[in-house]
């Protein structure tokens, strides 16, 4: 009998990486933005911390990646992301409010 190191389905793991050019200023102002939301509806705690919150909202908008994909490398669900992702644009929305009127 020999001992198989591979999964029984015939699947691996793949990890996907890439480099996502963000200023400070840009996740710092969004980081913000979240903390001042989550004091204002008296959140008591997430996941992960506003920051990565931040940065991982905006691989979803900028790179289009699959909710799916940055959930599983964060260790978070799917539905979390969506979430924080359209928690996010609702924030980024409120300090537009003339941005239906130039569309």
């Amino acid at each position: 009998m020999t001992k198989a190191e591979e999964p029984a389905d015939k699947s691996c793991a793949l990890t996907y990486q890439c480099r996502l050019p963000l200023s400070t200023r840009t996740v710092s102002h969004l980081a913000g933005l979240l903390r001042r939301h989550l004091k204002v509806i008296r959140s008591r705690w997430r996941i992960l911390p506003p920051g990565r919150i931040a940065v991982i909202v905006l691989a979803v908008l900028r790179h289009d990646q699959r909710l799916a994909d940055m959930a599983g490398g964060n260790d978070v669900s799917e539905s979390t992301v969506r979430r924080w992702r359209d928690e996010l644009i609702t924030l980024l929305a409120a300090q537009a409010p003339r941005l239906d009127r130039a569309l």
